[in-house]
């Protein structure tokens, strides 16, 4: 399933002070949708800090970067506070938002099957569309690709 060149799927969804956050409050900004499998592990950690070691480029670039996973508020608390995380992460306990963006998927981790969020990037642009995805992310330089996308898009 790609999104690309389509409407963004809209939202609302809880961020990590329990704000209701909703894709339209960005209309006008570019706007940097990951979707990531959980709070406080290795991969998730070092994606957060390259978004956090980017975020003045970003903001440089009218970007503003959301988070997304199936973690609670407190846990998406905790994360921000222990990394010094810049920007929201939103809380999609049941997995509708991530079912819209088609990241809920099946996975496969020493032979065990799960469904889980499947590591994607969306670039959803001022206008609200899906410009640009990067699904099955690999975290090594992934936000550098993501930079250099926007960087040579806008110049």
């Amino acid at each position: 399933m790609t999104l690309e060149k389509v409407q963004a799927p809209a939202f609302t969804l809880q961020n990590e002070e329990g704000k209701m956050i909703s894709l339209e409050d960005y209309k006008g900004k570019n706007v940097i949708l990951y979707f990531y499998p959980k709070d406080l592990t290795p991969g998730c950690t070092t994606q957060a800090c390259d978004f956090r070691d980017k975020y003045e480029d970003f903001s440089d670039l009218n970007a503003v970067i959301l988070g997304v996973s199936l973690d609670d508020a407190a846990k998406h608390t905790k994360f921000i506070e222990k990394h010094g995380l810049p920007f929201s992460l939103l809380v999609d306990e049941n997995h509708e938002v991530a079912e819209k963006y088609g990241v809920w998927t099946l996975k496969k981790n020493f032979g065990k099957e799960y469904m889980g969020i499947e590591r994607t990037t969306f670039l959803i642009n001022e206008e609200g569309i899906v410009e640009k995805e990067w699904r099955k992310v690999r975290v090594k330089n992934h936000i550098q690709d993501v930079l250099n996308y926007l960087k040579n898009r806008t110049n």
